[in-house]
C-alpha cells in the first residue's frame, strides 16, 4: 500500500513529463521553460490540446474562437450575482463552469476551449462582485492574459505586466498528474461531462495542500522592502532557524525549471519594476545564504517565489491568486480529460479495511 498513491502510476499520458531530480519539465516533448519564453498562452494551449503548436492559421482560427467563447452569456453573470455571499469564491468559479456547459455529453475539444476561454472572466466576475462592483466586460483585442488584467480592473494593463502574467500561465498551465488533474480524470473516468470535471478539479486546487497562494513569498519580499536590506533580512531568519518561502519543492529536487523561465521573463519585462528587480537580487543573496547555512541542500527558487513577485509587480489581490491558477490550470485540466475520454478505464482503486467485523 502507498499512503496517498505516491509513487503508483496510475495512467499513461503524453500530455506532459516530469523529472524532479533533473528539474525538467516537457510539455508534448517541448521544455515548458522555453515555450513559456518563446509562445504566446493561446500557442501553448494548442500545443496541449493537440499535441503540436499551431501554424499561423491554426493558431488565429484559436484566437477567433476564444475571443469568441470568453463573450459568456448573460446567464452566468446573473448567476454569480445570485450566489450566496460568503460562497468561496472557487466555488462560485466552478458553478458558473458548470452553469456554462452543463449536460452529459462526450468531452469535447471544444468545451475545452470554451471553459479555458471563459474561466478569466468568471473569474474576474466573482472578484468585482466580491468588491461591490459590476463585472466588466472582456476586450475584443486583447490576449487571453491581458483580457484578464482587464476584466478585473477595467484598464488595459502594461504589456510588460501581461507578459509576465502569460508566462506565469503558461508554466502553470499543466504538471502531470498532480491532485486537481487526478481529480479530474477520476470523474472524467465515470463518463461524466467536462464541466463536472473541471469544477471537480477546481474543488481540489482549493485545498491549501495543493493550490496555496504564495502570499508568504509576498510577505517576505514586502518586509525586506530595498535591496539593502535583502542580507541582513535573510541572514536572521536563517540563524533563527527559520524557512525561507518560495526555496525548495517537494518534486523537484534541483532548479524548478518553472522558477527559471519565469525569472527570464521578468527579467526581460520588468527592468524598471522595482519588485521584479528586488525578487531577482533576493533570489540570488537567498541561494547564496542557503549554501552556506544548508550545504549541500539544493535549495532552489520554485515557482511560487517568482509568481509572488509577479502577482505583487501587477498588483493582483491575494484573493486572486489561487483563482488565477485555476484559469491558467483549466488548459492541463481538459486536455487530460480528452485523454481519459480517448482511452478510457474506470478509476477504481482498493482500500485497506481497519476496522472491526461483528459475528
Amino acid at each position: 500500500m502507498q499512503r496517498g498513491l505516491k509513487g503508483i502510476v496510475a495512467a499513461e499520458t503524453a500530455i506532459s513529463f516530469i523529472d524532479g531530480n533533473a528539474g525538467v519539465l516537457v510539455y508534448r516533448g517541448h521544455p515548458a521553460a522555453k515555450v513559456a519564453v518563446q509562445h504566446s498562452f493561446e500557442e501553448v494551449a494548442y500545443l496541449l490540446w493537440h499535441g503540436a503548436l499551431p501554424g499561423a492559421a491554426e493558431l488565429s482560427a484559436l484566437q477567433a474562437e476564444m475571443r469568441q467563447a470568453r463573450q459568456v452569456p448573460d446567464f452566468i453573470y446573473t448567476l454569480i450575482e445570485t450566489l450566496p455571499q460568503g460562497l468561496d469564491m472557487m466555488n462560485q468559479m466552478a458553478a458558473a463552469a458548470t452553469a456554462l456547459c452543463p449536460g452529459q455529453e462526450k468531452p469535447t475539444l471544444a468545451q475545452a476551449v470554451q471553459l479555458t476561454a471563459a474561466m478569466p472572466v468568471i473569474a474576474a466576475a466573482v472578484y468585482r462582485k466580491e468588491q461591490g462592483l459590476p463585472a466588466i466586460r472582456p476586450h475584443a483585442a486583447l490576449g487571453h492574459a491581458a483580457n484578464y488584467l482587464y476584466t478585473l480592473t477595467g484598464e488595459v494593463p502594461q504589456e510588460a505586466h501581461a507578459r509576465a502574467l502569460e508566462a506565469y500561465m503558461i508554466l502553470t498551465m499543466e504538471h502531470g498528474l498532480n491532485a486537481s488533474t487526478f481529480t479530474a480524470r477520476v470523474i472524467a473516468s465515470t463518463e461524466s461531462d467536462m464541466a463536472s470535471a473541471v469544477s471537480g478539479a477546481i474543488g481540489a486546487l482549493k485545498g491549501p495542500l495543493h493550490g496555496g497562494a504564495p502570499t508568504e513569498v509576498i510577505t517576505m519580499l514586502e518586509e525586506i522592502g530595498t535591496v539593502e536590506r535583502t542580507e541582513g533580512w535573510l541572514r536572521a531568519r536563517l540563524e533563527n532557524g527559520e524557512r525561507l518561502m518560495g526555496f525548495g519543492h517537494r518534486v523537484y529536487k534541483t532548479k524548478d525549471p518553472r522558477a527559471v523561465a519565469l525569472r527570464q521573463v521578468t527579467e526581460q519585462v520588468g527592468q524598471d519594476d522595482h519588485w521584479l528587480r528586488l525578487a531577482a537580487h533576493v533570489e540570488q543573496t537567498a541561494i547564496r545564504l542557503l549554501e552556506e547555512y544548508k550545504p549541500g541542500r539544493g535549495l532552489y527558487t520554485n515557482v511560487e517565489f517568482y509568481a509572488a513577485a509577479v502577482m505583487r509587480s501587477i498588483g493582483l489581490p491575494a484573493s486572486m491568486f489561487t483563482p488565477t491558477f485555476a484559469v491558467s490550470r483549466t488548459v492541463g485540466w481538459t486536455a487530460h480529460v480528452l485523454e481519459q475520454a480517448g482511452d478510457n478505464t474506470i478509476f477504481r482503486p482498493e482500500a485497506r479495511y481497519t476496522g472491526v467485523i461483528y459475528s
